[in-house]
């Protein structure tokens, strides 16, 4: 059994800041001690996939001279609500996190009946995965290796590396009274505006060259959904400051989130549909307690599954921007209105992340192109257009 500290510390050392998960008894004197230390970040995610997301943006522009490194923690009972990202998000573009996964229902160690089945097949689905791991370091002269292990499988492979942590791993610290676990409270928020013109509703092409045409490439980033968010922004126009996710569906503004953290210095856009934020509606969650200034959220909303088939999704009868705005977000806005959507995006910041659900009509090109890039080009571009146009840390 090891002290937080000595695995913390040492952590810290080697570029891990931010840490984001579920809670498990297992993690807790971790979560408590990096609550408790200034120099770290504590994200509290409403699921795992959402957190492996929210470390993937944070590592996004990461660099050995400035890394911006992260841990995602999770009980392995919660492990198959990360396989998502995990397959397609991190093992597609090529952003290695380090993970901690929790090991309930270790064979032969005692444990609740509901652990025993994920407890038997946890290395197997870590296997699978393509995830290297080991044993978490629970004597203190091994966190050191164990830590350089798992980093220099990270720099050459670019895939994520786990460690398996076991019942009595870490000793008990306490949580002071008192300590802030989110963002806390913004200040008034402006409210939920909605603006509906009653009139033809505008095509995604529409809203996304509004986008475009407002956030200049020099200090803005765009992630598109996957789908036909993503193709649709790459048909109108290829830039440096684009990133089109694949896979990993619902976790753009997690993803988004996590990287405008880590980079307050730029303006940042979560391009979202209304399929994809259902799937993963605790995101808002997340995002309202977390999200920063620069961070907005832009929901277009067909109401339909548009690059599956177009079946219907159940977006018709759920108010985001009520939504957004219990969630604790600083604006939310829903409207048809072209111009309202230009306004919006020409806004000043306030002290939150913004919300806006702009409601758009189905419908798209029949020869709509993919990207000619593949995703790790995608990444590797955005990350050299940051460093050489704003030096981007």
């Amino acid at each position: 059994m090891i002290e937080a500290r000595e695995f913390l510390e040492p952590a810290l050392a080697r570029g891990f800041t931010w840490y984001a998960g579920v809670p498990c008894s297992y993690l807790t004197p971790f979560i408590n001690y990096v609550l408790q230390d200034s120099s770290l970040r504590y994200l509290s995610m409403t699921n795992e996939g959402d957190a492996v997301a929210a470390i993937a943006g944070i590592s996004l522009n990461s660099r050995k001279s400035r890394p911006h490194r992260g841990v995602a923690m999770m009980q392995n009972s919660g492990l198959g609500n990360a396989v998502s990202p995990l397959t397609s998000l991190t093992w597609t573009f090529r952003l290695p996190q380090l993970l901690i996964v929790t090991w309930r229902g270790q064979p032969g160690v005692p444990d609740e009946p509901q652990h025993e089945l994920m407890g038997r097949v946890t290395p197997e689905l870590l296997d699978a995965m393509a995830i290297a791991w080991e044993p978490f370091p629970a004597i203190s002269g091994d966190v050191g290796p164990a830590l350089g292990r798992a980093l220099e499988h990270m720099d050459k492979t670019g895939r994520s590396f786990a460690f398996l942590m076991g019942r009595q791993s870490v000793a008990p610290f306490p949580l002071k009274p008192g300590v802030a676990t989110s963002r806390g409270p913004s200040a008034p928020a402006q409210g939920v505006q909605s603006r509906l013109g009653g009139l033809a509703r505008p095509s995604r092409k529409e809203v996304l060259a509004a986008v475009i045409a407002n956030s200049p490439v020099a200090d803005t980033v765009l992630f598109a959904s996957t789908g036909y968010c993503g193709r649709e922004l790459y048909a109108i126009e290829d830039r440096p400051n684009h990133l089109y996710m694949v896979g990993s569906m619902g976790c753009v503004g997690s993803f988004a989130m996590g990287f405008a953290l880590a980079h307050p210095q730029l303006q940042v856009i979560a391009l979202d549909g209304d399929g994809a934020v259902l799937m993963r509606l605790g995101s808002m969650a997340t995002m309202g307690a977390y999200g920063p200034p620069n961070l907005r959220h832009l929901l277009l909303d067909n109401g339909v599954h548009e690059s599956t088939g177009g079946q219907a999704t159940v977006s018709a009868q759920i108010d985001f921007a009520q939504i957004a705005m219990a969630c604790g977000y600083a604006s939310a806005l829903e409207t048809d209105d072209l111009t309202t959507i230009t306004q919006w995006l020409q806004s000043a910041p306030l002290s939150g992340p913004r919300f806006a659900r702009a409601l758009i009509r189905p419908g798209t090109a029949s020869d709509l192109p993919r990207p000619a890039a593949t995703p790790v080009d995608v990444k590797t571009r955005l990350m050299h257009h940051l460093h050489s146009a704003r030096g981007a840390d």
